[in-house]
């Protein structure tokens, strides 16, 4: 009976979804009230009845009812309680549900929080979100429908694939499509703000905490991704531009260039229609994102869908909102009026490098990814574009990047002095030498590419720290002055230092781990010991353990070091028997420097095992930079202007005859 209420609770959110959609559209169009008005009720009605259908599924899951063919393909009664929730998402069908809820939890959040903002424009922002929410609903209830019978009714279920029974995955995917969907806000204040044809500070300040909001979870999602294929894959690296990897990487490229521009739009009223742009393509890249994992065209252990005519129905609804926001990009962006001057080089000349920097980094990602499809597509060739390619051409636009983000906070609005701003970097400068060199005299003048990459590193901290202390005119004033300075700094400010300083802790992380990785696989008996990067790790015994739906061979191992025990390690190989699959379970002792990291392979039907010992410097510092950044966006996401409002709109700004009307 749950089954069918959620079923029935989706095409119920259709209807209401597709009333949303219209009515407040033309309401604003005629400056009638009472339509305007429907559009907060039914983005709520919306949001209640999506919910019942995607908690009426993890119902399901939950007791094990194998009558629904989501759940018997995707669950087993010996699954752990909280594999089995998360399993609701670790199919197509249950993902695209989320998919949905997250869609409807954004605008029902825009309805409850958008309280500020002029009627007319959240109505038509509601009304745009509603037209994604249409057919994403189609595209659930027509190929996707999680609430499909099965009769007879299997007396238990297939299970989930074995290397999706993981804690951290259990919150990555969600993390995922907050970023994901979130960016459609940012798109549905693009459009409204295109069918207005009015762009101000005041529309930008509405459009920074949505899109901040996102890109934090975006984020997070991608820092958890990166670490469950560390952790879980077990072959010792934590990135390997794997197509789907890419399709979450690239609005985060894209959402990030939004947010900067978004800035200058809400301190200078320039880069508007560019401002625009990357809205409308931010979300583009997240639906490209879900057309790769879903349509069938890429293999992936990311991917969930292998159905070509998922595929297709994706790709129109890629093809109408993208084509129709271009469309009418094309039609009403000349129409908004031109922002204010500035020189090259002043802030907003430095934001405009980072957007020309990040939008062209994002298009390398694009091509490299979408280019072997596209030729085997047109010629039947296939081609494999990996490491290689993205190296040599993603790395060098990002350095200029992190060089500039040093550079850019210390230059004032509208007109600045470049000399000046390096003058006052000086012990940046200092640092970075002194960081530079003392590489090169530790690993070895073989090691200039590791050198200049954390010589970067240091540069962008150093000059993110100088930043801050100019701001408390640290040393400068008494500590006191400091302190109530710094307590009320605006959180932005605040936000920004923790962002750049953690983007710095991912560059020397990924530097140490790439430059300096020690691996070796060995077949070991037990009492066999090894040597590596200064470790000794001994091999006592192997043997077989069972856990709660699998059965494992189990290591143990010590890791010594000058004759003193370290930790001791206990990598698995696992067995699930329902789901007749394998997944390793890796041992890795960190000290938040380096890593070293065993994995478990295969019998040799002699008393031998395959090891893989992994010695990664610096690693962990990718993952603890990520969520730097990411706890830098929350901050700023708590800066009280994100609270309070935006400011007044001006009345002398071009507007659409229809805004006009409506308000």
């Amino acid at each position: 009976m749950i089954d069918e209420i959620g079923h029935f609770a989706l095409v119920l959110a259709l209807c209401i979804a597709a009333v949303q959609a219209s009515l407040p559209l033309l309401g604003a169009a005629r400056g009638d009230g009472a339509l305007i008005a429907l559009a907060r009720p039914a983005a709520l009605g919306q949001f209640i009845f999506v919910a019942i259908a995607f908690f009426a599924l993890m119902h399901a899951y939950a007791v094990s009812d194998f009558s629904l063919v989501n759940v018997a393909t995707n669950s087993n009664s010996n699954t752990p309680m909280l594999f089995k929730l998360s399993g609701v998402w670790g199919n197509h069908e249950g993902s695209m549900l989320l998919w949905v809820f997250m869609l409807a939890l954004f605008g029902a959040a825009v309805a409850t929080f958008g309280r500020n903002l002029p009627p007319a424009l959240r109505a038509r922002v509601l009304a745009v979100q509603a037209m994604i929410g249409v057919g994403f609903l189609l595209f659930v209830l027509l190929t996707s429908n999680p609430f499909l019978r099965i009769s007879p009714v299997p007396l238990n279920g297939a299970g989930i694939n074995p290397i999706l029974q993981d804690r951290g995955l259990a919150f990555h995917p969600p993390c995922l499509y907050l970023g994901y969907v979130g960016f459609s806000i940012s798109f549905c204040f693009a459009i409204a703000a295109l069918i207005e044809g009015r762009v101000d500070p005041a529309w930008a300040r509405w459009v920074r905490p949505w899109t901040l909001a996102a890109w934090c979870a975006l984020t997070v999602g991608i820092s958890m991704g990166s670490w469950w294929s560390y952790y879980t894959l077990g072959w010792g690296g934590w990135w390997y531009w794997d197509p789907v990897e890419n399709a979450s990487f690239m609005p985060w490229l894209a959402g990030t260039a939004l947010l900067h521009s978004a800035l200058v739009v809400e301190r200078r009223e320039a880069l508007k229609t560019w401002t625009i742009l990357l809205a409308i393509l931010t979300f583009s890249l997240s639906l490209v994102g879900t057309f790769l994992v879903r349509s069938g065209v890429l293999t992936s252990v990311h991917a969930f869908a292998f159905d070509p005519r998922r595929g297709v129905f994706i790709l129109l609804m890629l093809a109408v909102y993208t084509g129709g926001a271009l469309t009418l990009y094309a039609l009403r962006a000349p129409r908004l009026v031109p922002g204010g001057l500035f020189a090259p080089i002043s802030r907003e000349g430095a934001l405009l490098l980072n957007n020309i920097l990040l939008a062209s980094a994002a298009a390398t990602v694009f091509i490299g990814t979408l280019y072997p499809l596209f030729l085997q597509v047109v010629s039947g060739q296939r081609v494999s574009v990996g490491p290689p390619y993205f190296n040599l051409t993603f790395g060098p636009i990002m350095v200029p990047l992190l060089v500039a983000m040093a550079v850019g906070p210390m230059l004032p609005w509208k007109r600045g002095d470049l000399w000046a701003a390096l003058a006052r970097l000086k012990l940046a400068f200092a640092a970075t030498v002194v960081v530079a060199v003392a590489t090169l005299a530790i690993a070895g003048v073989r090691s200039l590419g590791p050198a200049c990459g954390l010589a970067l590193a240091a540069w962008l901290f150093a000059g993110t720290a100088v930043e801050m202390a100019e701001r408390l005119r640290l040393f400068r004033e008494p500590l006191g002055d400091t302190l109530r300075r710094a307590v009320r700094l605006p959180r932005s400010a605040w936000g920004m230092t923790f962002a750049h300083a953690g983007m710095a802790f991912v560059i020397a992380g990924i530097t140490g781990s790439v430059s300096w990785t020690e691996q070796r696989v060995v077949a070991a008996h037990p009492g066999d010991s090894f040597r590596l990067a200064g470790y000794t790790i001994v091999l006592d015994d192997v043997k077989n353990v069972r856990g709660p739906d699998y059965t494992a061979l189990r290591a143990d191992m010590r890791l010594m070091r000058d004759g003193s025990l370290v930790r001791e390690l206990h990598p698995e190989k696992r067995f699930f028997p329902v789901e007749n699959g394998t997944a390793s379970d890796v041992a890795i002792r960190t000290n938040l420097v380096a890593d070293v990291y065993a994995v478990l392979g295969a019998a040799d039907g002699k008393g031998g095992y395959t090891l893989r010992l992994y010695y990664n410097p610096l690693v962990p510092w990718i993952w603890l930079g990520g969520l730097a950044m990411a706890f830098g966006g929350m901050v700023s996401l708590t800066d009280r202007r994100h609270r309070v409002g935006a400011p007044a709109r001006r009345r002398g700004q071009i507007a659409a005859p229809t805004a006009q009307a409506a308000e």
